[in-house]
């Protein structure tokens, strides 16, 4: 499913427009992405939780040649599902 996809299927079971129900899901997103840049947890209940995460830099190994080489330090997010989630997924 896509954001479009998704927006279609929120305007039906909410009786919105596409455009609105577009709109609301942009701005959810936008809201979670700003807390996560602010490195805070975010929780969904029933779905799960989003956690800023950073990996420190390292060094590597190039699996072709076998040379050593430096991986740079950087953010990322994880997701963790809720157990309403797992369930129903199964």
């Amino acid at each position: 499913m896509n954001k479009p996809e998704l927006a279609a299927a929120v305007a039906a079971q909410a009786g919105m427009t596409r455009s609105a129900a577009s709109e609301v899901i942009t701005v959810v997103m936008d809201e979670i992405t700003r807390a996560l840049v602010k490195g805070e947890r975010v929780t969904l209940a029933g779905l799960g939780t989003f956690n800023p995460s950073k990996r420190a830099a390292r060094t590597g190994v190039n699996p072709r040649t076998g040379a050593p080489i430096a991986i740079a330090a950087s953010k990322g997010v994880g997701f963790k599902a809720g157990k309403a989630l797992k369930d129903a997924v199964g």
